[in-house]
């Protein structure tokens, strides 16, 4: 069945045993993944988490439905998750969502899936399945998402502080959500304590978040600039700057090259389109449409977001995996100038 945010996280938190499978599809995999913490922290921190790979779930489609139904060695609580899917994943949601039992709840992200995919249709028509689509929230939609996860930490929001979060993480909402965290533990806030959150306290201790040296790195990335971009990779990690907010707006600003490109090859104005951006953005985004063409946007989207994957595994190279990533991405921006 479809989902909106609200009625997904109450099913979430309620720990609805009829649902089998959150699935959450669209660009915003950041978005995605915070849904699924929420379920693992609703699970509790003694519950056991399978992850299966999509490639799994095609060679053996048994084994999500048999990972659902089984219980935990410990006899504890288990919760699965899977994340890159796509329609490989079929006929493993076709037995899931068909079996007699399940009991173990099924996380799936797939950030390449449209609406009018088969595996989004299956869940679309299933009453034991919950289907958001996930997008990057702007503007408006960026700011009350900052004021709600505000909310949740106990903080309230005045002044401009939640522009001004929104703005920073560039509506990433785990970065959001990171940096809220750490404002309502400065400040001593919960849900039974709330509290306000004002100019003053983001300017004390509020990250800009590598905002603008984050730029320069994707800039030289989408531009087909290896060498400046190994200067800013420095940069960034000098700072300390995690690779995960890098990742995450790279992958945002190829997501909407991609959506540009897609306008441009269906027979729209290319100086039309342009007008959609952000109006800062809008050289970049026309220099980088004269170079990126949309089966290379689709490959660097991949590479960055698998990227992301394995270094949210354990025992990881970290930033050595991202830079490697990013790297190649201007590489492949380069070759198409």
């Amino acid at each position: 069945m479809k989902a909106n945010a609200n009625q997904l996280r109450a099913a979430i938190d309620a720990a609805n045993p009829e649902i089998r499978l959150y699935l959450l599809h669209g660009p915003d995999e950041s978005g995605a993944q915070e849904y699924a913490a929420r379920l693992a922290r609703v699970m509790g921190p003694d519950a056991e988490r399978i992850d299966l790979e999509s490639a799994t779930l095609r060679s053996d489609p048994g084994r999500l439905a048999d990972e659902a139904a089984s219980l935990s060695l410990f006899g504890g609580k288990r919760h699965i998750r899977i994340a890159g899917a796509g329609e490989e994943s079929l006929d493993a949601l076709t037995l899931l969502l068909g079996a007699e039992q399940a009991g173990n709840p099924v996380v799936m992200i797939a950030p390449n899936l449209k609406g009018t995919a088969r595996v989004v249709k299956l869940a679309l028509g299933s009453p034991r399945a919950m289907v958001l689509a996930c997008y990057l929230p702007e503007g408006g939609d960026a700011e009350r998402l900052v004021t709600a996860i505000a909310r949740e930490h106990g903080l309230r929001t005045t002044g401009d502080s939640a522009i001004r979060i929104a703005h920073a993480s560039a509506g990433d909402r785990a970065v959001m959500t990171r940096e809220i965290e750490k404002l309502a533990l400065y400040l001593d806030a919960a849900p039974e304590r709330p509290k306000s959150l004002d100019d003053e306290a983001v300017d004390l201790l509020g990250a800009d978040l590598g905002d603008s040296e984050m730029g320069r790195a994707i800039d030289a990335t989408i531009d087909g600039r290896p060498d400046a971009l190994a200067d800013e990779l420095a940069r960034l990690d000098e700072a300390g700057m995690s690779p995960v907010p890098v990742l995450r707006q790279l992958v945002r600003r190829l997501v909407t090259l991609a959506d540009l490109r897609s306008d441009i090859d269906g027979g729209a104005n290319p100086g039309q389109v342009i007008e959609k951006v952000f109006f800062r953005e809008r050289a970049a985004m026309g220099a980088a449409l004269r170079i990126w063409q949309a089966p290379r946007i689709a490959d660097a989207i991949d590479r960055a977001r698998e990227a992301e994957r394995a270094i949210m595994a354990s025992n990881n190279a970290g930033g050595v995996i991202a830079n490697a990533a990013i790297v190649t991405i201007a590489r492949m921006a380069a070759r198409q100038r």
